[in-house]
Order: C-alpha cells, then sequence, then structure tokens
C-alpha cells in the first residue's frame, strides 16, 4: 500500500485481482480495461476493521491521489483499443524499418509532430498483440537493431487526416534491414514471417489494404543481383497475392533514391519497370540522406510518407 498513511494502513486492507477477461463466463462485476490487446478485469475488495467508523477527508485524498498516479502512469487503463479497420504491411529492409535520427549507432529521440501516436493508429507488436503505435515503430521486429523514424506513422497519419473514409489503422512492421529481395522469396524465414503476421493482422477483421514495400539497397552490390531485381520483385507480388489469398491486393513500392552499390541506376530501372496491375511506385530519389549517405532523414522519411499517403488515397474508393 502506497501513501495511504499508517491508521489507513491498520484499519483497511483493499484486495486487488487482476484475471484475463472471458467475456462468455466472466460476471459482470469489476471493472474491463484493455492492455496490450488483452482484456483484462479488475476487481477489488475493500474490508475495514470495526474501529473505523468514517474515513478522514486526507486519507480519501491520499487514495484519490495514489489511483490517479496510478492512471497517469498506465495510460492504456481505462481506455479499450478498438480494433483496425484498415490493415497496411510495411516491409522491405532499413529505409522502411526507419533509422531517422539515427547516428553514430544511436537514435536522438525527435518525434516531428507528423509522427506523433494516435490512439487510432495501432501496430502489431512481435507478440502479435494490438497496441498504440509509436516511434520507432519496427522496435522487436527482427534482429537487435538501432531503430529510428520511418515512414509507417507519418503515413498513417496522412491517410487519416486526408482520407474521410479511413478507420483505426492498423500497421504490421515486417521490414528487416540489411537484406535482399532474395531473402524475402517463397519459403523464406522473412517471407513466412512476412505471411504469419499478415493473416494474423486480419484474424480479429479488419481489411488488408495495401502492402508498402521499401527494398532494394542490398541489391545493388552486384550487378547479376541488380540486373535479377524486377523478375525477383514480380514474383514476390505474385507470390504474395496468391498465399495472402488477395490476388488484387495494392502493393506500393519505393525506388531507390540511395543503395549499398553502384548498381542504383539498373535497380532503379527494374522497379520502375514493373507493370504489374495495381502495383504503385513512388520515387525516394532525391531525398535527403544521413551522413551515411544510404538512410533517409527523419524529414525525409515525413516526406516519403506523404508520396505514398497520395498515391494510396489516389486509389481509394472505399
Amino acid at each position: 500500500m502506497v501513501g495511504l498513511g499508517k491508521e489507513a494502513e491498520r484499519d483497511l486492507t483493499i484486495a486487488i485481482r487482476l484475471t484475463l477477461y472471458d467475456q462468455q463466463r466472466s460476471t459482470q462485476s469489476g471493472v474491463i480495461f484493455c492492455v496490450g490487446g488483452e482484456f483484462i478485469k479488475m476487481e477489488a475488495q475493500v474490508r475495514c476493521s470495526r474501529s473505523t467508523k468514517t474515513m478522514s477527508t486526507t486519507w480519501l485524498l491520499r487514495l484519490f491521489c495514489t489511483l490517479l498516479a496510478v492512471s497517469y502512469s498506465y495510460p492504456e487503463f481505462g481506455r479499450a483499443l478498438e480494433a483496425p479497420k484498415d490493415i497496411f504491411i510495411l516491409a522491405g529492409q532499413s529505409n522502411m524499418a526507419g533509422r531517422g535520427g539515427v547516428r553514430h549507432g544511436k537514435w536522438d529521440g525527435n518525434v516531428p509532430p507528423e509522427c506523433r501516436p494516435n490512439p487510432s493508429i495501432l501496430r502489431l507488436s512481435p507478440q502479435l498483440q494490438w497496441e498504440e503505435a509509436h516511434e520507432p515503430l519496427h522496435t522487436g521486429i527482427g534482429p537487435p537493431k538501432t531503430q529510428g523514424v520511418g515512414p509507417g506513422l507519418a503515413f498513417a497519419n496522412e491517410i487519416r487526416a486526408k482520407g474521410s473514409m479511413v478507420g483505426v489503422v492498423g500497421l504490421v512492421p515486417c521490414a528487416v534491414g540489411g537484406t535482399k529481395i532474395s531473402a524475402w522469396a517463397r519459403g523464406t524465414t522473412l517471407y513466412n514471417e512476412l505471411v504469419r503476421r499478415t493473416k494474423a493482422s486480419v484474424s480479429g477483421g479488419g481489411q488488408l489494404r495495401a502492402i508498402l514495400w521499401y527494398q532494394g539497397e542490398s541489391d545493388t552490390v552486384r550487378s547479376e543481383d541488380a540486373e535479377a531485381y524486377k523478375g525477383n520483385l514480380e514474383k514476390l507480388i505474385i507470390d504474395l497475392r496468391s498465399d495472402l489469398s488477395h490476388p488484387t491486393l495494392l502493393f506500393i513500392q519505393v525506388a531507390l533514391g540511395s543503395g549499398e552499390g553502384k548498381f542504383i541506376e539498373t535497380v532503379r530501372r527494374g522497379q520502375l519497370g514493373i507493370r504489374l496491375p495495381n502495383v504503385k511506385c513512388v520515387d525516394a530519389k532525391g531525398l535527403r540522406l544521413e551522413p551515411d549517405k544510404l538512410h533517409l532523414t527523419t524529414i525525409a522519411q515525413i516526406h516519403l510518407a506523404q508520396k505514398l499517403a497520395a498515391a494510396f488515397l489516389a486509389g481509394d474508393q472505399s
């Protein structure tokens, strides 16, 4: 018991029980909260000794302040998360995962207004639970790496601001830095994980609206990889649509603005040359880069997010 005073501790016992809420079996007693996508029932039992006839104003104030402090410390208590209506997959490598604001292995913590959290924008956690999205959006996804700002959260804020029919947005981060497109081919670990997370995201309802894809920097090192990029990406799109049972799924890709090797233009030609139906392309060329000359800055990520949002909203008929 915290901060209630000796008298209260001697005369009053409060027992609090937290349990997973089963709507089919649980009684109506208690208060229901949503935490990390799980519904929790809190029940409190208060026992007062016979010697205590009244509770002093001071004691009540202490109790109120304690409960208020708990509510501020755990803001998710008392606010139910609404299930996502519009779900987007974020896949590719580090520029989709987000390295905006990362220098010398540390993120600067800068979160511009365009990237700030919104209770109506959720992310699917590594544990496949919906939670309020915040930067860095890809925390916990893939091998441990320093994450920064990516395009996902700014994209979601933009489509909610400009798309009148956009509801609660669910973002499904899947991007992993330093990966060639061959690492995303059907049957690989990354491919299987993307499909698994995508299916989990729609299992409770909601509509899969698009895959946002930003990848290819690692395929600019070898000429063979760069030349094969167009065919590999086309096959990836076809395979994902098949395995997700969504033959017309919108696929929005980003044409490279940087790369690890000298064959950037070869990969770009492949990206810009794809003519599959319902595949769109936005261009990252010319966006500002971090000092490493590879990753987009935080502001550049916002500009990219606006391009992605415009591409999505241009064809959104819902």
